[in-house]
């Protein structure tokens, strides 16, 4: 399990590396001016300059590179020229918004996948079979703006009309704050993720429980007299929990680097805002930093889907 583990990680640590490396090739070696860029079209040559001297620009190549790599394992990704601020600063103001509708999307669309997915599962072609895989698709079929927008104009627009405010439209309340509106601020949001979300892991966790429930190792638990229930969630969902942790990683990976569209439909100061704004201005350092920092949070995601499989798994603590 200790060298599976570590070789993981070794993995995802060259997985950082290339990245940050094509991220350096891009924006400091691809033939245009980074300082007149960062700088602006109206900025004078003496602000070009300073710029280019503070980033180190009229170094050689390789210093640029071994200092570009240093800082930023050491959390420093520059200064965003557009914001008057460090990018760190920019990052972490962004991050708790980000994390919190991660965090209450991903129980959501755990709970609703693999709870629906095992229902449909355990009555293959009945009518709840059909029903939960039917919503499946549909949910699936729908672009997360869209469902974002339906549910402000049924829960917050239509309710709002009738003295009913239980739902904001926009905005965020931090947890420490008061949690209480934290969550309030954050429930369209986290219906939004967890519908469209869900809706894969219906699928992965119906497929995946009818192959299990197939094997040997189940019919002889039933054949021991076992309640169905203790032979589904005892025997049956551990087993075939594999391709759900996979699936996991990878969209709580992806999603703590920006949920870009959520976040801009119910007004969410998040990374994905923080991405759509650096981009709009050019904001090189920022976008540098949330390219790294998104790589890292799926690097990070996966091992630790790779240490739940040991722990699921005594093939993979054995290897």
């Amino acid at each position: 399990m200790v060298r599976f583990l570590i070789r993981r990680i070794a993995f995802g640590v060259v997985v950082v590396w290339l990245v940050a490396t094509i991220v350096f090739l891009m924006y400091f070696i691809a033939p245009h001016d980074v300082a007149r860029t960062l700088a602006g079209k109206q900025a004078s040559a003496e602000t070009v300059e300073a710029i280019r001297h503070n980033l180190g620009l009229d170094r050689p190549i390789l210093a640029q590179y071994g200092s570009f790599l240093w800082k930023a394992l050491h959390g420093n990704f520059g200064y965003s020229y557009a914001n008057s601020q460090p990018v760190t600063s920019l990052i972490e103001q962004a991050l708790p918004v980000t994390a919190s509708l991660v965090a209450g999307g991903a129980v959501l669309w755990l709970v609703i996948g693999v709870s629906t997915g095992v229902l449909a599962a355990t009555r293959p072609q009945s009518l709840v079979d059909r029903a939960t895989t039917g919503l499946a698709l549909f949910f699936y079929s729908m672009p997360t703006f869209l469902l974002g927008e339906v549910l402000l104009l049924v829960l917050f627009f239509r309710l709002h009309l009738m003295g009913i405010d239980w739902f904001p439209a926009a905005g965020y309340i931090p947890l420490t704050q008061d949690p209480l509106q934290w969550s309030r601020y954050l429930v369209l949001p986290w219906l939004t993720i967890a519908l469209v979300t869900a809706a894969t892991y219906v699928r992965l966790t119906r497929g995946s429980m009818l192959d299990v429930m197939g094997e040997d190792y189940i019919r002889t638990a039933r054949a021991k007299g076992l309640r169905e229930s203790r032979v589904v969630y005892r025997h049956g969902l551990p087993a075939a929990l594999t391709p759900i942790l996979t699936q996991f990683g990878i969209d709580v990976g992806t999603l703590l680097g920006g949920a870009i569209v959520t976040e801009n439909v119910f007004g969410l100061p998040g990374l994905g805002e923080l991405a759509i704004n650096s981009l709009t201005k050019q904001d090189l350092p920022t976008i540098i930093g949330l390219v790294l920092l998104a790589s890292a949070f799926v690097v990070v995601a996966n091992i630790l889907v790779d240490i739940c499989y040991g722990l699921l798994d005594a093939k993979v603590r054995l290897s």
